[in-house]
């Protein structure tokens, strides 16, 4: 009895050593909150999929998804600042590109994906159980890196489709995730994309996560980062020879928007309080002009 007892009393000072290690240890709390992304992730994925699945594969289920992950900034007491949504307001189809930092641009593209846009993806996520299931019900493309030839088809359906269905591309040209302080070469499958179906290019550029965010510091905390619009690039009339240059220009923009970002955001990040306190929560920036939106 009196061990049954002991071991009672250690399982409830269990959650109040939880507590007080996630308090008193940034690694500890990095771990935590970064397990709490990808459980939540999974969670919203197995409950939203048969939701989903009643509306078959459709662009239209990236709604479910993009709701399941706008509350995360709340949790982690992230505010997002957007800049020139107004560039994102075009009747008709078009390429969205992107720099890639970490898993938390999964926070940035839903405070500003337009209506009927879906992200490409590299084909492994496809066998993520219930997070690929959904990922294909929603319409998201996925794509062999590996294989070019399967790459370039289907760059060629998607060019198709979306002219066809006025649909808008997401797509990370750096092709993995950066977090450096500048930008890598990017891939060039995106530009021929736009050039294909002969769309414009939307670059959107996302400020460095490092004041709040740091997985080589096992660091996590509450903070602000910026999203810029930027103005879109047109591609009518342009061939696939056009594309080196094409790419090339649009990340010299991107890069030097990077850079300007890091600088004025520099000395006065507000740091905000995760969601144990007041807070309000304001209405995606879609369709509206700039932005400074918070998640308290």
């Amino acid at each position: 009895m009196d061990l049954l007892l002991l071991l009672l009393q250690g399982l409830l000072l269990l959650p109040l050593a939880a507590l007080l290690l996630y308090r008193c240890s940034p690694p500890f709390q990095f771990l935590c909150k970064v397990a709490f992304f990808n459980c939540w992730i999974v969670a919203l994925a197995t409950l939203l999929s048969p939701l989903a699945a009643f509306r078959g594969r459709s662009v239209e289920n990236m709604r479910l998804l993009r709701a399941a992950l706008l509350p995360l900034k709340r949790f982690y007491g992230i505010r997002m600042r957007v800049r020139g949504s107004e560039m994102l307001r075009l009747p008709g189809p078009f390429v969205i590109v992107c720099n890639h930092q970490a898993s938390l641009d999964l926070m940035g593209m839903v405070e500003v994906i337009p209506e009927r846009c879906v992200p490409i993806a590299k084909r492994e996520l496809l066998y993520l159980g219930t997070v690929g299931w959904a990922c294909w019900l929603s319409g998201i493309i996925f794509i062999e890196r590996q294989r070019r030839d399967a790459a370039i088809e289907v760059i060629s359906r998607t060019a198709s489709a979306m002219r066809r269905d006025n649909l808008r591309v997401w797509v990370f040209p750096e092709g993995t995730r950066n977090p450096g302080k500048s930008m890598l070469p990017f891939k060039r499958g995106a530009f021929h994309l736009a050039v294909q179906a002969q769309v414009p290019i939307v670059p959107i550029v996302i400020s460095s996560y490092r004041n709040f965010f740091s997985p080589k510091e096992k660091r996590f905390t509450s903070g602000t980062c910026t999203i810029q619009v930027l103005p879109r690039v047109e591609t009518c009339g342009l061939s696939p020879k056009d594309v080196p240059k094409l790419t090339e220009s649009v990340r010299q923009a991107m890069a030097e928007a990077l850079a300007e970002m890091s600088m004025s955001d520099h000395g006065h990040q507000d740091m905000e309080q995760p969601l144990l306190g007041p807070g309000e929560d304001r209405d995606s920036p879609q369709g509206q002009g700039d932005t400074a939106r918070s998640s308290k």
